[in-house]
């Protein structure tokens, strides 16, 4: 088997935006591709923040017909303030964030003293039928040094001006009463309008720190 050496100053890794780099057959062995199926978007970062917005158009931020699927991922949100439950809003056009939304929840949690012990089940006092903001979790977050809440957020063909926006959020965090809490909520924007924007806060007071990160994600 011959072994070719390529002289490093024949590679052109020169890419276009938003590509990456593939080999193929050529003389330089490489050429530009599409990225994976999941590409990354927009990262914000929370700093004592009253919240945090994700609007197609503004600040590189896509979330139109670019994608079928959404995903918003939660990193370690904090409280400014103790017991305060995380939340999302909905922009259905126009400037705010009061798209029609209904939900609902269903939740897991266990005491840090395993006392009392865990619980499963389905909480009605945190659905939502309504328009504005609603709980991405069961119960508010502590505040202590050591606590946050972690999670996840996918929207579904937000652009559709056919049917409701559906989406599923799934996270964890450290309850303020010291429980693990695990929350799961389902739910749609009742709305044949296309969504826009989205909007997250905690019930009260600011996000201390944090991190948010928006993805777009093919469907092949």
């Amino acid at each position: 088997m011959a072994l070719t050496k390529f002289n490093f100053n024949s590679f052109d890794l020169t890419t276009a935006a938003n590509k990456g780099l593939a080999f193929n057959s050529s003389a330089n062995g490489f050429e530009t591709s599409s990225p994976g199926s999941m590409t990354l978007i927009k990262t914000i970062d929370a700093s004592s923040d009253s919240n945090i917005q994700f609007i197609h158009g503004s600040s590189s931020v896509v979330f139109d017909s670019t994608y079928p699927v959404y995903l918003f991922k939660f990193y370690n949100l904090h409280p400014g303030t103790d017991d305060r439950v995380f939340e999302a809003a909905f922009r259905d056009g126009g400037s705010s964030f009061d798209a029609s939304v209904i939900t609902n929840t269903f939740y897991a949690q266990h005491a840090e003293s395993d006392s009392p012990s865990a619980t499963l089940g389905y909480i009605a006092g945190r659905d939502f039928v309504g328009t504005g903001d609603f709980n991405l979790f069961s119960s508010g977050c502590g505040n202590a040094n050591d606590e946050s809440l972690v999670g996840e957020l996918y929207v579904f063909n937000p652009s559709s001006t056919t049917f409701v926006k559906q989406f599923i959020s799934r996270g964890i965090s450290n309850n303020h009463n010291a429980y693990v809490v695990e929350a799961q909520i389902a739910g749609y924007a009742n709305t044949a309008t296309a969504i826009d924007g989205v909007r997250f806060q905690f019930d009260s007071g600011n996000i201390d720190t944090g991190q948010i990160k928006l993805y777009g994600i093919k469907d092949s």
